[in-house]
């Protein structure tokens, strides 16, 4: 019994994690933005990856995704893939 319902929070856990890259949240993502207003909306991201002064990270997974770059800890290009 204590299994299923560790499993089942852990299920929980994560869809609730996956439930924040959506359409709906995408569009709240503006330009400008600094990267914590960004994470307060769609949480921390799966990865990051820093070149040159700018940040671009990734949000989901290759199939549903939200991808942000920062120049300056503001968002300057933001792009989606697979949303619904």
């Amino acid at each position: 019994m204590k299994r299923m319902v560790l499993g089942g929070l852990a299920l929980t856990l994560l869809l609730a994690g996956c439930g924040k890259i959506t359409q709906e949240n995408y569009d709240k993502i503006e330009m400008g933005m600094s990267k914590s207003e960004v994470e307060a909306i769609l949480g921390g991201a799966d990865h990051c990856e820093q070149a040159l002064g700018t940040e671009s990270c990734v949000w989901g997974d290759e199939e549903t995704q939200i991808k942000i770059g920062f120049a300056g800890d503001n968002a300057v290009l933001f792009t989606n893939k697979g949303l619904q």
